[in-house]
């Protein structure tokens, strides 16, 4: 079976009771062994309904799903000896130690009492909790939460570990060790399912990821092949105060200028001595715009552009530009576009 993916789905498709629509719809993809997988989708978009698929929790309703070759349906029991999960929401038991929950998860998969003491004292050392060994679950940080759930998934020696949201809630010191135990399990050879919002960290740790929406895939390449695969090898984001012409006017000239590919309206923050603590409002389909300024005070305006040449190089023309149009420039930064970028342009910027 060392040939096999680590997992695939071919044709999938899961269609709840009462539902109008398919919650998978047809998605294929495969994810080879000893990568970092991610798979990334808004709310909704059928990613959680995948993974539960190839974790044996869910039953499809059509189509097929395997993970290192084996059938989930037919060979449910197998693939779960060869599958650990660590979800986003804790689901320790609260009545065990934490040295006791892996000690109980480990016995569950048919370990030895020898091996599992063994591993578990391995595992907390590694995780950094071995002062947490006879510690209450309930006692315990987000973090050190989060580490023993890994722990207790790296028990049985699983090929695939699924990991839902590994660093939400997470301080940023939590958040570093669990990336760099990612880093070295898919070093150790050990293949990685991730699914996660955090684009910064997707891209971080994926070696391939896969977009779903609708419960359709929508692209699947390494997190640099979908950047540049983006109209447009950099970003000039310019805040402006409007002068003679309004936001969609300066909008149409700069997409004029030579090496500019698209530009976006972005989301600004209120001029100077108005109150920026109100929230964000919807400003028609694929916009974002802050609250109204009072009246008789313009507001500032956020450009992005897309551009196909070094951005650097853009920088006087589109100075030049607005200035030709008495729209004062506060404020200019130069970029490469992200995953985000490439995440909001499949998927819109509707909330879902």
């Amino acid at each position: 079976m060392t040939n096999q993916p680590a997992a695939e789905v071919r044709e999938l498709v899961k269609r709840y009771p009462k539902s109008p629509t398919n919650a998978v719809d047809g998605l294929s993809f495969t994810v080879e062994r000893g990568e970092v997988f991610g798979l990334l989708g808004p709310n909704g978009a059928g990613k959680t309904t995948t993974v539960g698929v190839l974790t044996t929790r869910v039953l499809p309703t059509g189509g097929s799903a395997r993970v290192t070759g084996l059938d989930v349906v037919a060979d449910a029991v197998a693939v779960r000896s060869r599958l650990a999960v660590v979800p986003q929401r804790v689901n320790l038991d609260r009545s065990l130690s934490v040295r006791d929950n892996l000690i109980f998860h480990a016995a569950y998969h048919g370990v030895g009492r020898a091996e599992r003491n063994c591993r578990a004292d391995a595992l907390l050392d590694r995780m950094g909790l071995q002062d947490k060994a006879k510690a209450v679950v309930d006692d315990l940080s987000g973090g050190q939460s989060q580490r023993v759930m890994i722990a207790r998934g790296l028990m049985h020696r699983p090929e695939v570990l699924f990991l839902d949201e590994p660093s939400t809630g997470l301080d940023p010191q939590a958040r570093l060790f669990v990336h760099d135990q990612v880093r070295e399990l898919r070093d150790e050879g050990v293949t990685i399912v991730l699914t996660t919002h955090d684009m910064d960290e997707a891209q971080k740790l994926s070696d391939r990821v896969g977009i779903v929406d609708h419960g359709k895939l929508l692209t699947l390449d390494t997190p640099g092949g979908l950047i540049r695969s983006l109209p447009g090898c950099g970003t000039v984001e310019v805040t402006v105060a409007p002068g003679t012409e309004s936001a969609d006017e300066l909008v149409a000239r700069l997409i004029e200028l030579p090496g500019v590919e698209r530009v976006e309206q972005l989301a600004a923050a209120p001029p100077s001595g108005v109150p920026s603590d109100m929230p964000p409002i919807p400003n028609g389909p694929g916009r974002i715009a802050a609250p109204p300024a009072p009246a008789g005070v313009d507001r500032d305006i956020r450009l992005r552009l897309y551009v196909d040449t070094e951005p650097a190089a853009l920088v006087g023309p589109v100075v030049a530009l607005l200035g030709s149009h008495d729209a004062q420039v506060s404020d200019l930064s130069l970029g490469e576009p992200s995953l985000e970028d490439i995440f909001i342009s499949l998927t819109g910027r509707d909330l879902r």
